[in-house]
């Protein structure tokens, strides 16, 4: 089925499918466009954006041609468009040529004064929307808006409740529902269509009329593109394909639980504690290898990349030693540099970092009690030397299997870059050069089968460098905008615009004003991140005010059971990435990929596909010993604990600790592995944690 460009009296309209995508006319327009000034304001990662516009008055079409032509064919479409009713003289064009793609509809406004267009796309009364990059809060966009911004996604994300509050007073550091650190201008339609927004500004993708899908971005030109493919499968892989894919998870981070620790040397008699409890570990991920540095947040790293030996002595020898035991060592790095480290000198020596508006000084940012310089990433020179010195030279050689790649958010939009490009359209392309940086320090070294980074942050493009999202900072709790559940929305949101794999902090991060771990959050957090491609903890940003893994015999007994399902499901887990790689299909995944016809499936987001042969439906709910299960009626499905057949339908499904409900397609060719998952887990004790 083709898209066409269809003329009409006074317009046009772009239609598929026997479904109208787009209409111009004079009375119902397509396109507008405006002036604005925007008034960018910026507290450690978190940001209050607003912007002064002018109206956005009304384009008409002056010329269209030919009079019809499909998206496919061979000939240019061109449409000139001109303001109605005033005698600015600016011109407005969507040009489609053989040298475009021809799925593109790119628009330019050429006029020096128009930095503001808006596109408005028709809207289906039975048609959802998905995408917006990695969202946290809503799977299904339908009825909200939600602008496009890369950032702090804050601290509770929800403005009724009282930490929000707090935050906000504290520091714009509240959040809300559509804040994210990975977010990207892409949607997909139930339509089997998806629309991504060629630019790197400010956007907003407004799906809160019914009627009309809208598109803003803060730039005079852009470039929509369009994909069709007939099914939502492959849909996604097609976004895959136009996207990128990034190398495959090596096999050792798939085959059981990384232990995030930062008790220097003390952390690996602690692995000690944690492997004789019968865990199954692959990694041992220290992010304090830098070293620490204690604030009023909690305690966090020394930004100065290269090992601290007064924190981990001879850890050269304990990675060699962990590596022969078949464990990978894993760090921590970020694009920014302490002031105050070794580090900083050396690249402002070189003229590496970015620089104030108005001066030869580098750009200083506070990132909460001590001050940093930014790698300038659009100089070449400074990214390779960041790749080759600081991850080739002080962590690939130094033994360093993986690490967390932080930030990536915070450029802030009042400096100056070697490019000189503007910060207003560098801020969100920001993560992807930073993946990029690091996905070239691994394949110069050879390492790209064998190492692996995972970031939080992220933007159009960073599909093809990062083989790992992670959620980012989740609070420690329950709750229903920056909590458990937002984990399983973040990797069903990122997955559809072609990111195959992503995890999340196995027991939450954030712990502020009295919040902390209960027994029961941090037990429901290890089942589900049991069920997903890595399964890693973190002690979180107060890591002694909080249970970890090992704090108490039950917490541990009950980690180690399901570290070991992980590992169990490793031979599953693997086709899984290569089919990923090949096809770009997600690891977890929304229902409605595989199972479209139910309708049900656009909401659900509190359950998973992992691959298409097990239903994951974690416990997200406090207090909580069953839950709500959908299970397709197309197939039937064994309760992996129990062995019991399910048929398709709603079903209360008991699940105590330690028995989440997880169900395997009965006709799958993995039910061996699934059926071996009991027996890897041992025994359960039914109750309830307090």
């Amino acid at each position: 089925m083709q898209a066409r460009f269809v003329a009409m009296e006074d317009g046009f309209r772009l239609d598929y499918a026997g479904r109208t995508l787009l209409v111009h006319t004079a009375a119902r327009p397509a396109f507008t466009f405006g002036v604005g000034v925007p008034d960018v304001q910026m507290y450690r990662g978190n940001f209050q954006i607003t912007d002064q516009a002018s109206d956005f008055p009304v384009l008409t079409v002056a010329t269209i041609a030919p009079q019809s032509i499909s998206m496919v064919g061979e000939d240019g479409f061109a449409v000139e468009l001109t303001l109605t009713g005033t005698d600015t003289g600016f011109d407005f064009s969507i040009v489609t040529s053989e040298a475009t793609p021809p799925t593109a509809l790119p628009a330019n406004a050429p006029g020096a004064r128009c930095n503001r267009i808006s596109v408005a796309l028709e809207a289906a009364p039975d048609e959802h929307i998905w995408g917006g990059g990695e969202q946290l809060s809503y799977l299904r966009l339908n009825g909200r808006k939600f602008p496009m911004w890369t950032s702090e996604p804050g601290v509770g994300r929800d403005k009724s409740c009282e930490l929000t509050r707090i935050m906000d007073a504290e520091g714009m550091a509240g959040g809300d529902y559509w804040t994210t650190n990975y977010p990207q201008p892409t949607f997909l339609s139930s339509a089997q269509y998806a629309c991504h927004l060629g630019s790197s500004a400010w956007s907003a993708l407004d799906f809160s009329d019914p009627a009309r899908h809208r598109i803003d971005v803060w730039e005079g030109n852009l470039t929509l593109e369009f994909l069709f493919a007939g099914s939502m499968a492959d849909l996604v892989s097609a976004l895959s394909t136009r996207f990128g894919r990034a190398a495959p998870l090596p096999e050792w981070a798939i085959s059981g639980a990384i232990i995030g620790l930062k008790q220097g040397a003390a952390s690996f008699d602690r692995l000690e504690k944690i492997r004789s409890a019968g865990a199954a570990v692959s990694g041992l991920w220290c992010e304090d290898w830098v070293g620490i540095r204690e604030t009023s947040f909690g305690r966090r790293l020394f930004w100065d990349w290269r090992w601290r030996a007064d924190r981990y002595p001879d850890l050269a020898a304990q990675i060699a030693r962990l590596h022969a035991d078949g464990i990978r060592f894993l760090g921590y790095v970020n694009p920014y540099l302490a002031i105050d480290g070794t580090q900083y000198a050396e690249a402002a020596e070189r003229g590496f970092l970015a620089l104030r508006q108005n001066e030869d000084a580098p750009y200083i940012v506070d990132f909460g009690e001590f001050d940093c310089g930014i790698v300038d990433f659009t100089n070449p020179d400074a990214a390779d030397w960041f790749a080759e010195r600081i991850i080739g030279k002080e962590m690939l050689d130094f033994g360093l299997s993986g690490w967390m790649a932080d930030f990536g958010e915070y450029l802030p939009t009042d400096l100056r870059l070697h490019d000189g490009s503007d910060p207003m359209l560098a801020h969100n392309h920001w993560p992807v050069l930073w993946a990029r940086v690091n996905a070239r320090a691994i394949a110069a070294r050879g390492k790209t089968a064998d190492a692996m980074f995972f970031m939080r942050a992220g933007f159009t493009g960073v599909q093809a460098q990062c083989p790992l999202l992670w959620a980012g900072d989740q609070c420690v709790d329950f709750s229903r905008h920056d909590g458990i559940g937002t984990v399983i929305t973040a990797a069903l949101s990122s997955g559809l615009v072609g990111n195959v794999s992503s995890h999340s902090d196995v027991g939450g991060y954030t712990s502020l004003h009295g919040a902390t771990r209960t027994p029961e959050l941090l037990m429901r957090w290890a089942e589900l991140g049991a069920f997903t491609p890595v399964m890693r903890t973190h002690e979180g940003n107060r890591p002694d005010d909080n249970l970890q893994v090992d704090s108490t015999a039950e917490i541990l007994d009950h980690f180690a059971a399901m570290s070991r399902v992980h590992a169990a499901l490793a031979p599953y887990m693997r086709a899984l990435v290569a089919e990923g790689a090949a096809t770009g299909l997600p690891l977890q995944r929304a229902l409605f990929l595989h199972y479209p016809a139910n309708h049900d499936y656009a909401c659900c987001q509190d359950q998973f596909l992992l691959g298409p042969d097990l239903m994951v439906a974690p416990v997200i709910e406090q207090g909580a010993t069953s839950r709500q299960v959908l299970l397709p009626g197309e197939d039937s499905w064994i309760h992996v604990w129990s062995g019991e057949t399910f048929s398709g339908g709603a079903h209360l499904v008991h699940a105590p600790l330690g028995s989440p409900p997880v169900f395997a397609r009965h006709a799958s060719p993995y039910a061996a592995v699934f059926a071996a998952l009991a027996k890897a887990r041992g025994p359960i004790a039914e109750g309830t944690a307090k």
